[in-house]
């Protein structure tokens, strides 16, 4: 096994933990003990035992997504790969193929996804990382579309059925041909309180863009069932600053942010998204103006949680810093208003 070094909670990020600190046992394990490492050697074992595992697993999950995706469940203080007839309820995401810097893409998602919990106070999949026998990293999420109680799959529509957009009606690209007005317009469709989900919406839209996630398309959005039989906005998944790995555009939908080939006069002015287009699109999905001015607010100045949560994350010292410039430049970005002419000037240094 890797003399694997570790100072950061897998989870949580919290300092001083040499494994999973208990508040990440409590959210993720149910309080349980569970090993940080897999009972696998690596990713792609020589071992065919487990080539075969691994292999078996890969064709067995139903979730769609460019990433590889495995089922896995806790057995006796470990995380191990299902086997047919059992129903895995946490999703392992080994480092994938063909991206840059393709070795930090699972401490890349976890650390996103934990920006968005711990500074942003967004709901996600809890999730964590954790190592391969050989030290390789693996992203690992608890399943949100499994009742804790009765273990019964609950029911979750991803935004690209809702918008009845397949690869048959709407091409490979179905995913992406859409705008995040027009994702609103379904959430009043179909969320009976829809303007609480409409605010967690519009939340996560302006997260996305202030953390370079080039890659927050239809599938990438869903709506959960609710013991109650309704739907809520699910939990968020899938948070990566996908511009460390490939030259992404600013937003993944190509329709943008607007319905009818809409554009403010900031987006003609300047071609690209700032401070207007986000108050704009607030205020056309229906939210009240002040809270619109309220949460950019909170997105629009430097959070000091952020530095630190990157400095403890498992990215290494390059990543770190790329991730960290990325934030500025979109902070300055998101916080540039033609109505004033000025693009604020903050002191970064301590981010």
């Amino acid at each position: 096994m890797s003399e694997l070094m570790i100072r950061n909670c897998p989870g949580t990020l919290a300092e001083g933990f040499q494994t999973y600190s208990p508040a990440c046992l409590r959210l993720l394990f149910n309080g349980r003990r569970t090993s940080h490492f897999l009972p696998y050697d690596s990713h792609n074992p020589n071992n065919n035992e487990e080539r075969a595992a691994l292999f078996e697993n890969r064709n067995r999950i139903s979730i769609s997504g460019v990433q590889e995706k495995l089922s896995v469940m806790w057995e006796k203080g470990a995380i191990r790969l299902t086997k047919s007839g059992e129903k895995g309820t946490y999703i392992l995401k080994p480092i994938p193929r063909d991206l840059d810097h393709v070795d930090q893409v699972p401490a890349n998602e976890h650390l996103t996804m934990q920006i968005a919990k711990q500074v942003f106070k967004l709901r996600v999949a809890e999730n964590a990382l954790i190592f391969f026998e050989n030290g390789e990293p693996a992203y690992l999420t608890k399943r949100f579309d499994i009742d804790r109680i009765n273990s019964k799959k609950l029911g979750k529509e991803d935004f690209a059925t809702l918008a009845g957009k397949t690869k048959e009606t709407a091409g490979d690209e179905f995913k992406y041909n859409f705008s995040y007005e027009g994702m609103a317009d379904l959430i009043k469709i179909y969320v009976a309180a829809y303007p609480i989900a409409l605010e967690e919406f519009y939340k996560l839209v302006i997260f996305n863009f202030l953390f370079s996630n080039g890659d927050a398309h239809l599938k990438n959005f869903s709506l959960l069932e609710t013991a109650s039989g309704d739907y809520q906005l699910s939990p968020a998944y899938d948070l990566m600053n996908t511009r460390i790995h490939v030259k992404d555009p600013e937003l993944a939908l190509k329709d943008g942010l607007f319905k009818n080939e809409y554009s403010t006069k900031s987006f003609e002015a300047n071609g690209f998204y700032a401070y207007d287009d986000f108050y704009e699109l607030g205020i056309k999905i229906g939210i009240l103006e002040s809270r619109v001015k309220k949460i950019l607010h909170e997105y629009t100045h430097p959070q000091t949680e952020v530095g630190s949560l990157v400095q403890r994350s498992f990215l290494n010292v390059e990543i770190k810093e790329t991730y960290l410039k990325l934030y500025r430049d979109r902070l300055k970005t998101l916080s540039y208003s033609l109505k004033n002419q000025k693009n604020a000037s903050y002191p970064f240094d301590y981010l």
